[in-house]
């Protein structure tokens, strides 16, 4: 399939011949939305911690006596229900990470990216250079792509001045074409993508995956590798 390629006016100078594997794959709902709370849980730090009766300073003496006072028994102060008691139940530091198989990574991403297409919230620059390193002129070039400064902007082969005067942008998120995820392709609404981007991403999620027995596995049963 073919892809408008834009110049920084905003103007439709031709068009990109792209992979229909990478670009145009078909919807997967349910593959995106495993990998995206597979990916928002492992960005869980799990650090949360609570004291319990036992982790509470003091505590130690009976504060009343078990029989006639007429009140409830108590054996320390320490106790959930008492004020400065330790909490009942409370959270503890654990791991939330979640295993989420490569091929599944890769399967949500060129659906998402193919979703962007379809939906024409992907935009393909030419090239990316700036006349001046400002961050006026960089929201000026997203303006006029119909991106807005909350974009995603996957800017390959660009100059040391474009990453300058984009990092001023407080909505604006930046990465290289190796470092797309599920996740934030779906927060942007806009994702603008250089040429050379644009190739990159073809590289990283278009050739065919090859399975790789290990070694020391036992062969199939015909005799083949899992190669």
């Amino acid at each position: 399939m073919k892809i408008a390629l834009r110049n920084t006016k905003g103007k439709v100078v031709g068009s990109v011949q792209v992979r229909d594997d990478v670009f145009d794959a078909p919807p997967n709902p349910a593959v995106v939305h495993q990998v995206l709370v597979g990916q928002l849980a492992n960005a869980r730090q799990g650090t949360v911690s609570v004291k319990s009766r036992s982790g509470v300073s003091g505590g130690g003496r009976k504060p009343r006596p078990q029989k006639h006072t007429g009140a409830s028994r108590a054996g320390t102060i320490r106790a959930s229900q008492w004020r400065g008691g330790g909490a009942a139940f409370g959270p503890q530091p654990r791991s939330y990470r979640q295993r989420t198989p490569k091929r599944m990574r890769r399967l949500s991403l060129v659906t998402v990216l193919s979703d962007k297409v379809r939906e024409g919230e992907l935009v393909v620059l030419e090239s990316l250079n700036l006349e001046q390193t400002r961050t006026k002129e960089m929201v000026g070039v997203l303006e006029a792509l119909g991106a807005g400064p909350a974009s995603l902007l996957v800017a390959d082969g660009a100059g040391d001045g474009v990453f300058r005067a984009a990092r001023n942008i407080p909505e604006l998120r930046m990465l290289p074409a190796s470092l797309l995820n599920t996740a934030d392709l779906l927060k942007h609404r806009k994702v603008v993508m250089t040429q050379e981007a644009l190739r990159k991403a073809e590289e990283l999620w278009g050739r065919p995956m090859v399975r790789r027995r290990r070694q020391g596995a036992a062969p199939s049963r015909d005799g083949s590798s899992d190669e």
